[in-house]
């Protein structure tokens, strides 16, 4: 395969298009790396389901306060004017539609926009959890992930044969090759990488490509 996007230089490309302001939940994992990326002069309000809003970076190695984590059980920092509240509350936010973006990853996403991010097999997500409401609840959500499995499967199918986490939910996709916006049931092509033919990339897709007249170039930061 010819060269790709570390996670990190995914989930900077992802940063990028957060608006200044914006109040934004990132799932539990990969998408949480996109919190380390706010371009100068924006800034992020950031949610979690059991209860923060507003929290910072992580902290420091060994300078962890246990009591302060996120969903996904990591240590975070606060900032001024951090909030805390009941996960009932938090819920309530994103099913009363007041988060602006959520960011998640997945295992598959369909042209169609449908997300599967969790499997019943050994190795998988175990369940659903709130995933199924802030697909549903955010006024916008994007994927970060891989364009291929480790053996080389796509990601980005014409159908997901796993269980679905939503439906017609997902409008962009950003991976290590690319990104993609979902629209009218289609994959749109919008950035890839310079080094990767057209082609190339729809070999690594699992459904057709929509190529507009004009593509641009996936470029980031050596990070």
């Amino acid at each position: 395969m010819s060269a790709k996007l570390s996670s990190t230089q995914i989930a900077w490309r992802a940063a990028q298009d957060i608006q200044d302001g914006a109040y934004v939940n990132l799932g539990i994992g990969f998408p949480e790396m996109v919190a380390r990326f706010q371009p100068p002069g924006r800034e992020a309000i950031f949610h979690t389901e059991n209860g923060i809003l507003g929290f910072g970076e992580a902290p420091k190695p060994g300078e962890e306060d246990w009591d302060l984590i996120n969903a996904g059980k990591k240590a975070v920092t606060l900032k001024p004017g951090t909030a805390f509240f009941h996960h009932a509350d938090s819920f309530a936010m994103v099913r009363g539609g007041h988060l602006d973006v959520a960011i998640l990853g997945a295992y598959e996403v369909a042209e169609t926009g449908d997300l599967a991010n969790w499997s019943t097999g050994p190795k998988g997500v175990p369940a659903v959890g709130g995933a199924m409401d802030l697909v549903h609840g955010a006024k916008r959500v994007a994927v970060i992930t891989d364009h291929v499995t480790k053996d080389g499967k796509p990601k980005l199918v014409k159908r997901c044969s796993l269980p679905l986490t939503g439906v017609a939910c997902v409008t962009r996709v950003y991976t290590s090759l690319a990104v993609i916006d979902i629209e009218g049931g289609r994959f749109v092509l919008r950035e890839k990488l310079p080094s990767l033919s057209v082609d190339d990339l729809q070999a690594r897709t699992g459904a057709e490509l929509v190529v507009p007249s004009t593509v641009a170039d996936l470029v980031t930061p050596e990070l």
